[in-house]
């Protein structure tokens, strides 16, 4: 069986994760499982909609939590920072999701009209698990670097 059907890229902190489809001609079901199609337990599902085009959500980094995020419906970008590289990433296709794991800052905008972004979580919130200002999560990961 497989577990996982994600690809990381070289610092392990993002990838790609692309979900099963079973078509016919009634229309496509796509589904997820935790533990399977996301390398984590689900503890937490929520979605992004009606967010204006010229928008910006995220801004931010988590100390702990990882997430698994699609584009349901429309498209958006999401930019990622490990500490040591930068990447950006369009997601339009509700079976590709983004794996972003604990330690990464995430931007995300250029939200088309009508787009919706679900995210999968594997934390609870927990406002204690943000970092919410760029210099302060540059000095945790750049410590992290040089131990």
């Amino acid at each position: 069986m497989k577990v996982l059907s994600y690809a990381k890229n070289q610092t392990g902190c993002v990838g790609l994760v692309d979900l099963p489809v079973i078509s016919d001609p009634r229309g496509d079901l796509t589904f997820l499982e935790g533990d399977r199609h996301v390398p984590f337990p689900i503890r937490r599902v929520y979605f992004l909609y009606n967010v204006p085009v010229d928008s910006e959500r995220g801004g931010h980094a988590h100390r702990e939590l990882e997430q698994v995020v699609f584009a349901l419906s429309g498209s958006f970008r999401i930019k990622v920072d490990d500490g040591t590289s930068k990447t950006e990433y369009w997601l339009r296709n509700p079976r590709k999701g983004l794996y972003i794991n604990r330690m990464v800052w995430r931007e995300m905008d250029s939200f088309s009209q009508g787009a919706v972004c679900m995210v999968i979580a594997s934390q609870y919130y927990d406002e204690g698990d943000y970092f919410r200002n760029y210099e302060d999560f540059q000095k945790e990961v750049t410590g992290k670097f040089e131990n």
